[in-house]
């Protein structure tokens, strides 16, 4: 049976924000009959008008239901929809956390149907306006059901992440919390404690940021409302992390201020050792890459040229990062590539007359 017969529909979306409304489009996109519901009636208009869906109506009976709410709200809802759900519609949420939702809903009557799952995916923008199909494309979804929850209702879920284009991974969800907390929620608070040592900084410290301080700190810009209810609601799993993290900033604090730098170097490789542990591309071994570092006059069609050029090469681009320089109408393009193929990309580019920076 295929993933789209499991998933007949209709699905129903209650909160249509970036990502209920991205799931609401990727389930259209497979022909599904979709039904929005959110408490912000605003919020459902813009959401129908980019066609994700329709407005719920009393005489529609979805088959599954999909709570998408901020993390506060999450349990209340959850037992609000099984209450008036019909006894056939399956419920998931796609909160960031996910055994405090089951926690709310253990005892109740229908918690069978019930089964968590969470969609590793989002950008630090929020609203239906920010949403897009493609959003799960090739993406982890987690899947978490609880002890009571149905098989039948599990393949249900499943399939949801499948007609999203995500791939679906099996957790309970006490390890899901766990391993959300190492891979989001304490990086998330990392990023927000080095983005604040720049707030209030003078003019000139600021002209010598870079990419590094770009790339490290990138997701503090998401919203402190949102993210305080996320990693709150998880709040075990990262206070054990963060006091880890704690230990290793007292030896770093150390070994800076006691001119230590074995003691650094060593802290230096185990974070190094930490960035290689990360998955690559289709969840394969990390490659060892190189950036090939280009100039790029901030001109229209300028980048659009130097992507042609490099895919002349045939030399695959893993990753692309920009730099723009403060000091005149110029980019840095750092093009990240398989660390045996660089210096053949960096001899194409420039064949065709771009510099490069070696």
């Amino acid at each position: 049976m295929s993933e789209t017969r499991v998933l007949a529909g209709p699905v129903e979306i209650v909160g249509t924000g970036l990502i209920g409304t991205s799931i609401a489009l990727a389930c259209r996109r497979a022909g599904l009959d979709v039904l929005l519901t959110d408490t912000a009636s605003d919020h459902v208009r813009t959401a129908t008008g980019l066609g994700a869906g329709r407005a719920r109506t009393a005489a529609d009976v979805p088959q599954l239901i999909v709570v998408a709410v901020p993390p506060d709200a999450l349990g209340a809802v959850l037992g609000q929809v099984l209450d008036d759900a019909g006894p056939e519609t399956v419920v998931t949420d796609v909160g960031s956390v996910k055994a405090g939702p089951l926690a709310a809903v253990v005892g109740h009557p229908a918690v069978s149907r019930y089964v968590g799952s969470h969609p590793m995916a989002g950008t630090e923008h929020s609203g239906p306006l920010a949403a897009n199909a493609e959003l799960f494309d090739g993406r982890p979804w987690a899947i978490t059901p609880g002890p009571e929850a149905a098989p039948a209702a599990t393949r249900v879920v499943e399939a949801l992440a499948a007609v999203c284009g995500a791939v679906p991974v099996h957790l309970s969800p006490v390890e899901h919390d766990r391993a959300v907390a190492r891979t989001s929620h304490v990086p998330h608070l990392m990023a927000s404690l080095v983005a604040g040592t720049l707030a209030g900084a003078s003019a000139e410290h600021l002209a010598l940021s870079g990419t590094g301080v770009r790339d490290v700190t990138r997701v503090a810009g998401g919203d402190p409302r949102l993210y305080s209810q996320i990693i709150g609601g998880n709040a075990s799993a990262v206070a054990a992390l963060l006091a880890e993290v704690r230990d290793r900033l007292d030896l770093a604090l150390e070994a800076v201020a006691g001119g230590d730098r074995v003691g650094l170097e060593s802290l230096l490789a185990y974070g190094q050792a930490g960035t290689r542990a990360i998955p690559g591309k289709h969840g394969a071994a990390p490659q060892p890459m190189a950036a090939v570092r280009v100039a790029l006059p901030d001109q229209p069609g300028g980048l659009a040229r130097l992507f042609a050029d490099a895919g002349d090469s045939g030399v695959n681009i893993e990753d692309v990062r920009i730099d723009h320089d403060p000091g005149r109408p110029v980019g840095l393009v750092e093009l990240d590539v398989v660390e045996g193929r660089a210096e053949e990309l960096r001899s194409a580019l420039e064949s065709r007359g771009w510099v490069t920076h070696r």
